[in-house]
């Protein structure tokens, strides 16, 4: 294998070229065997030069097509080395297309420059989209050469012009989701690029994401919603009519019982459905805490109602009448699921990405805190209270005993009251039996401060400030959110349905080196 020694890479990350020395190259005659950077400490004397202030001729590696140990040419290291400031990206762009131009004149007929891999399999514009390195990305997909010589490597062509409108034409080679680990899916997809709903609002990205939902995604978006509403009313109807008693339960032979076996049967298909559908997600995009209140979190609320319904059959199965506990919960999650579905509409998705930013920073922060308090404060109190007098004469019968209120000795009882005070539904009947009545009102004061005046005021601030700042972004944050389920419905068509879905126009295009066909989005 042959390994370039050029370390433009580490040159342009420095922004100099105190270590770095280069034998002498003749570039017009393109003599490339000794045009290798070679790496060799300078004299301490030598001046500091910055590397904006160095020739571009001087710069550029006619080695272009060497690569380094994990297969990168120099546009991978000069995607690298991109920051999304804008001097740097300008200095950037100049150098990326220096060195395409000069390699198309250099390396005629052979494979482009900017097509080769590395060994991660990603071309100079796939990394630029992994990486997040916006600039440099628009520049590459939106990049027109009008010198007939160099038109060739364009990716954006003018097709027509009537004064001040025009009509543009956008090459989908490695863009479109008709080629493994396209641009799209590796923007979509890539829950760790932090500014990817920006990179989808670049063109051509934006328009074809609008025509694929335009084109099918919304019809099939509106077939999967129905399809859910069915299920969930079969679910509903079939936990609202559950049997009472010792589970299993024998199936009778009438038509109501019928029915009930078959909608729980339904039932349980969809759970397995829902579980493997979110596992599949979870194995393309697994979950990150610090992308979540972009991505949401709506394929862990459908595994999560699947894993409770699945637990909830098994405890059936086994006859525990507990069974009840988990199926609730999932119904509960099953009905909270359908805010999924807003993302059909603009304003219903944009309202449901503000629902989830404020539960995923504000109310979990809250929660944690008077979780805290709300435990703290309880404890105190139950240890101040004296245990109940007990009367060995007195024979209470066993209905009584049951319906005994509970006292501030049980600190789940305690917890609920002083719940209870925090969302001013509580009382202050429950003094018996308490000693040192003083100290009970001192913690209940300070508590009552902490909770119901300091936290909850805190609270109301912190989420009107959190919706200020949530709405200036929702609506990019709703359409990755929606360009998810593009791709996600796109994935389940059949192979042949989904490539005559494909966006985009077979073009000829007369080049200097000829004809050259290639797929156009307009």
């Amino acid at each position: 294998m042959n390994k370039s020694s050029f370390n433009i890479d580490v040159d342009l990350e420095h922004g100099d070229l105190e270590h770095v020395d280069q034998k002498h190259v003749d570039l017009e005659h393109g003599d490339r065997e000794d045009s290798k950077l070679i790496k060799k400490p300078l004299k301490p004397q030598s001046p500091r030069r910055d590397i904006r202030d160095i020739p571009m001729d001087t710069m550029v590696p006619t080695t272009d097509r060497d690569y380094d140990s994990l297969g990168n040419t120099v546009l991978h290291a000069l995607v690298l080395i991109a920051d999304n400031t804008k001097e740097n990206t300008d200095f950037i762009i100049r150098m990326y297309d220096e060195v395409l131009i000069r390699d198309t004149r250099l390396a005629q007929g052979a494979v482009p420059l900017e097509a080769i891999k590395n060994k991660q399999g990603l071309t100079p514009l796939k990394l630029a989209a992994k990486l997040g390195k916006i600039g440099l990305f628009r520049h590459m997909v939106q990049r027109e050469f009008t010198d007939h010589e160099t038109r060739a490597l364009s990716r954006k062509f003018t097709d027509w012009i009537y004064g001040p409108i025009h009509s543009s034409l956008y090459d989908m080679t490695s863009i479109d989701t008709s080629e493994p680990n396209s641009v799209l899916e590796i923007i979509v997809f890539g829950s760790a690029i932090e500014n990817r709903q920006e990179m989808l609002q670049v063109e051509p990205l934006h328009s074809l994401l609008e025509e694929k939902w335009e084109r099918f995604a919304s019809k099939l978006f509106l077939v999967h919603l129905l399809g859910y509403l069915v299920y969930l009313v079969i679910f509903t109807t079939v936990a609202f009519y559950r049997k009472e008693g010792q589970p299993p339960f024998p199936v009778e032979n009438t038509t109501k019982d019928a029915f009930r076996c078959i909608g729980e049967l339904i039932s349980a298909l969809g759970a397995v459905y829902f579980l493997i559908k979110a596992l599949m997600d979870f194995k393309r995009r697994p979950p990150r805490i610090k992308s979540m209140h972009i991505d949401g979190c709506n394929d862990i609320s459908f595994f999560l109602q699947a894993t409770f319904l699945l637990v909830s059959i098994v405890l059936y199965v086994c006859g525990r009448r507990e069974y009840v506990v988990p199926q609730v919960f999932s119904l509960a999650l099953a009905w909270i699921n359908i805010l999924y579905y807003s993302q059909g509409s603009k304003h219903l998705g944009m309202y449901n990405v503000m629902i989830q930013r404020i539960i995923l920073s504000d109310i979990i922060r809250f929660l944690f805190v008077y979780v805290v308090f709300l435990i703290g404060f309880s404890a105190a109190i139950v240890a101040l209270m004296e245990e109940s007098p007990s009367n060995p004469s007195v024979q209470i019968s066993s209905w009584k005993s049951e319906c005994q209120k509970p006292t501030l000795n049980n600190i789940r009882f305690t917890a609920l009251e002083l719940f209870k005070l925090t969302i001013g539904m509580g009382d202050l009947d429950f003094t018996d039996h308490i000693e040192y009545i003083e100290a009970f009102y001192i913690l209940l004061i300070i508590y009552i401060v902490l909770t119901y005046i300091m936290l909850l005021n805190m609270l109301i601030a912190l989420m009107s400030d959190s919706v200020d700042k949530v709405s200036r972004d929702s609506e990019s944050i709703w359409r990755l959110q929606r360009s998810l389920t593009i791709l996600n419905l796109e994935r389940v068509l059949p192979r042949s349905l989904r490539n005559r879905l494909q966006s985009g126009i077979m073009k000829k295009l007369s080049l200097a080196s000829g004809q050259d066909e290639r797929k156009f989005f307009r």
